[in-house]
C-alpha cells in the first residue's frame, strides 16, 4: 500500500438518525446524520409508510392521476375513431355483397 494517501480513520464515529436514535461506528467521517435508520425504517418495524423526503411519493401520485386520465381521454377518442371508420362510405364490393 502507498504510504500518505489514504484518509484518516476514526473507529468510534458517532451516527445520529433524525428519530433520534444514536449508535457508534467505524468512519472515514468524525459525524455522521442520517434521515432513517433501523429503529425508525419501515421494513424493520413493520409499519407501512411512506419514506418521502423531497417530494418524490406526491410527485409519483400526481403523475398517475394525470396518467389514469389521459387513459380516459384516449378511451373516448379511440371510440370515436371506430365510430368514425364505421361512417365511411362503404366500397362498391361492400354495397353488392349488401344487396
Amino acid at each position: 500500500m502507498k504510504a500518505k494517501i489514504h484518509p484518516k480513520y476514526f473507529s468510534d464515529v458517532q451516527v445520529t438518525c433524525s428519530c433520534g436514535n444514536k449508535f457508534v461506528t467505524g468512519s472515514t467521517v468524525q459525524t455522521i446524520t442520517v434521515d432513517i435508520c433501523s429503529k425508525c425504517h419501515p421494513l424493520y418495524t413493520g409499519e407501512h409508510r411512506f419514506i418521502d423526503t423531497k417530494g418524490k411519493v406526491e410527485k409519483f401520485q400526481k403523475k398517475q392521476k394525470l396518467a389514469a386520465e389521459m387513459q380516459a381521454k384516449l378511451g373516448d377518442s379511440k371510440g370515436k375513431r371506430k365510430e368514425k371508420a364505421e361512417r365511411q362510405s362503404k366500397s362498391l364490393r361492400e354495397l353488392l355483397a349488401e344487396s
